[in-house]
């Protein structure tokens, strides 16, 4: 299939988008947390796999590593637009804005909280250590593998996921500690102030009342 891909046959990139596709889309959908833009990403990965056919080495097994190491740098550029647009949105003097639910729409995912907090977790590494977890760890792929899909050698795939493991425990140990200190915080009970009640006639403040007069005989 690859020489035949980099032929520009028509019905080899039909058979790699059949064979790649859902992996591609479960790695941006975890990276990204989003169904339509993981969507996006698939599409863009193998539109440009498609234009730089001709930059495929002749040589190699299967092509999953270089599709994903595609999709990781259109993630990648995707990221850098994304701060961009932010920075420049910031500097526009503050409107009325309307809330955009296109989000919730399209982000049907099944574990939605686990996945917001891996995702939490993983923007606070390198994004060096976290392209090289998402490859290993969410993609499944070997060492080699993820060294070709990186362009860097084995030797650094491995020293980045050992430091990406390691500080991604610290992180859990650290949301541990904060949720378990969250639970022992004891919640302070409403204050009541009572209501204020009419003073008796018999009370102090309360003028006496006038004595009937006496019907004198």
């Amino acid at each position: 299939m690859r020489n035949r891909f980099r032929r520009g046959d028509p019905d080899a990139l039909a058979e790699l988008y059949d064979e790649h596709a859902q992996v591609l889309h479960r790695y941006a959908l975890r990276v990204t947390g989003n169904w339509a833009e993981a969507e996006d990403v698939v599409s863009a990965t193998f539109l440009e796999a498609w234009r730089g056919r001709e930059k495929l080495r002749p040589e190699g097994d299967g092509l999953r590593p270089w599709l994903l190491g595609i999709a990781t740098n259109v993630m990648r550029r995707n990221a850098r637009t994304r701060r961009l647009r932010e920075l420049a949105l910031a500097r526009l003097p503050e409107r009325g804005s309307v809330p955009d639910f296109a989000d919730d729409l399209v982000a049907h995912l099944a574990d939605t909280e686990e996945l917001r907090a891996a995702q939490a977790a993983l923007a606070r590494l390198r994004r060096r250590d976290r392209e090289v977890f998402t490859l290993v760890v969410w993609a499944g792929l070997d060492y080699a593998a993820a060294a070709e899909a990186l362009g860097v050698p084995v030797g650094t795939v491995r020293s980045r996921l050992s430091r990406a493991r390691t500080r991604l425990r610290e992180l859990a140990a650290e949301e541990t500690a904060r949720t378990a200190k969250t639970a022992r915080t004891p919640r302070r009970a409403p204050v009541v102030t009572p209501a204020a009640h009419p003073a008796s006639p018999s009370s102090p403040s309360h003028p006496s009342s006038p004595r009937p007069l006496e019907t004198r005989r």
